[in-house]
This record gives C-alpha cells, sequence and structure tokens, in this order.
C-alpha cells in the first residue's frame, strides 16, 4: 500500500491486487480481508491518498472452488492457482510425480501429466464450477489462471472457454500464452460464422 502510495503521488496511476493464497472457507477472507482494508486505511490517511485496489483469493483448494459463491461475496477477482488446485485435487504431489506419472502414462491412467496440462475432466470441473459460482454472487468478478499451466496452449484455450479473462505465468511462457488465446479467440469467432452453403 505504501509503494502503491508513491507511485500514485509520482502521478503514475495504480490499483493494486491484493491475493489472498489457499481459502478454502469464507471466513479466513474475511479476516484477512478486514486486515488488508485496515492497513490500506491507514496508509491512505498518512499518506493523504486515495488509493483503489481490489481484494480477491487463489482458488487452489477443492473446497475454496466448490464454495465460490459463497467466497465471492468478499472476493473481487478469483486467481486459479492451478499448480496447487491439480495437488489438492488429484491427491498427488508434484514433486513426486517423476516417480509415478511415466508408469501411469504407459498405463494410460493420466494421458496427459496433470501438472503440465490441466486435467481438464477433473481440475476443470472444480475451475468451472467456481467460476458459475463466483458469477452467480458478482457477475462482474475478474478471474483469470496463475502458475505453469498458464504457458500451455491446450490449458490456455480451456480457459479461455470457461470464461477466464487473464494469464499469469512465468515470463518465458508469455509468447505462448500470448498465441493461445490468440487461437482461441479465433476458434471462438469462427465458431459462431455460420456454415458457408457449398
Amino acid at each position: 500500500m505504501k509503494a502503491a502510495a508513491e507511485v500514485q503521488k509520482a502521478g503514475i496511476k495504480v490499483r493494486p491486487e491484493v491475493m489472498i493464497p489457499l481459502v478454502g472457507f469464507k471466513k479466513e477472507l474475511d479476516l484477512q480481508a478486514e486486515l488488508v482494508h485496515r492497513v490500506a486505511k491507514e496508509v491512505m490517511a498518512e499518506q493523504k491518498v486515495k488509493l483503489n485496489y481490489l481484494v480477491g483469493t487463489m482458488i487452489e483448494v477443492p473446497r475454496g472452488a466448490l464454495t465460490a459463491d459463497e467466497i465471492a461475496q468478499t472476493a473481487e477477482f478469483f486467481s486459479f492457482g492451478t499448480n496447487d488446485l491439480t495437488q489438492t485435487c488429484l491427491g498427488m504431489s508434484r514433486d513426486d510425480s517423476g516417480s509415478f506419472l511415466p508408469p501411469y502414462a504407459e498405463l494410460e491412467i493420466c494421458k496427459t501429466n496433470p501438472f503440465a496440462s490441466i486435467d481438464q475432466t477433473g481440475v476443470g470441473q472444480l475451475m468451472k464450477i467456481a467460476v458459475e459460482k463466483g458469477r452467480q454472487t458478482r457477475p462482474d468478478i475478474k478471474l483469470g489462471i496463475c502458475g505453469e499451466h498458464g504457458g500451455d496452449p491446450n490449458s490456455v484455450k480451456f480457459c479461455h472457454k470457461i470464461g477466464l479473462t487473464y494469464v499469469s505465468c512465468s515470463p518465458f511462457r508469455v509468447p505462448v500464452a500470448r498465441l493461445a488465446v490468440a487461437q482461441a479467440a479465433l476458434e471462438e469467432e469462427a465458431a459462431k460464422k455460420p456454415a458457408k452453403k457449398k
């Protein structure tokens, strides 16, 4: 908040977003949001500035996705932390995945590495539920993805399809993410156009 105040005083528009991680219960977010608002109020009074900011959460645990309608009463945005959501949904550790994923692939238990590309049938369904429930409560809620999946074209296309509007990923994955978003938008446009008669 102090950094935002300094930047704003320098004449640069700023709108910080404070993201509370690993929320599974609305009360957890309520308590943290209360702390954020209190500190913001103190900093604004001390710095004599008015700051516009958002408080939101990362959807990283299944309970957070399933109770997204309650959480959206407080959260102004959701960022899907797909790395942790995958681990908590599948009960698999990404750190240990090298020891069991090759046999899983060989036996066709997992057709793709769920830590590289979103498991659309499992993890993806939790994301869809969270999007729908979050929008029921807050129709204008800001929705995005954060994590390594943000650099995977299939994951980015899936996120576009379910209504997410931003991708946060490591810098070297940005070009791939941008290309995937553009391709998803073009595919969506093409699907809307009526088929030409031969």
